[in-house]
């Protein structure tokens, strides 16, 4: 599956209707970002369950503010809503795969329990 461009209009729908969404924040002028392009579509080609999406930064500057995005490219990863994963700087295609299999044996259930924790705790101070 090739990936897919996103933008502030269609970033929500995206994430809310997806189990994973992974995410590459790049640059047309970004040297690092062109060398990781061939590894993250060799990648999305080998898992069809997952949506592989692209900011590019520079028509999508509010975007990349909003998730603190400050040097690219920058890989995100959500799964059932909520961001799991956030690391700048291009990877290799064995480093992505192992995130993916990571990404894949992750306990929701638990993650989401200390999600809501976290959100108890914060309203309460």
């Amino acid at each position: 599956m090739a990936s897919i461009e996103i933008t502030k209009d269609t970033l929500q729908d995206t994430i809310a209707n997806n189990d994973i969404v992974i995410i590459d924040f790049w640059a047309p002028w970004c040297g690092p970002c062109k060398s990781f392009a061939p590894i993250y579509d060799a990648v999305s080609e080998k898992h069809g369950d997952i949506v592989f999406a692209k900011v590019n930064t520079e028509d999508e500057q509010e975007l990349a503010a909003s998730f603190q995005i400050r040097s690219i490219p920058t890989l995100m990863i959500f799964r059932e809503q909520i961001a799991i994963f956030s690391q700048a700087g291009m990877l290799p295609e064995s480093a992505l795969e192992d995130v993916i299999e990571k990404t894949r044996a992750l306990d929701m259930e638990q993650v989401n329990k200390e999600v809501a924790e976290q959100q108890e705790q914060a309203q309460q101070t």
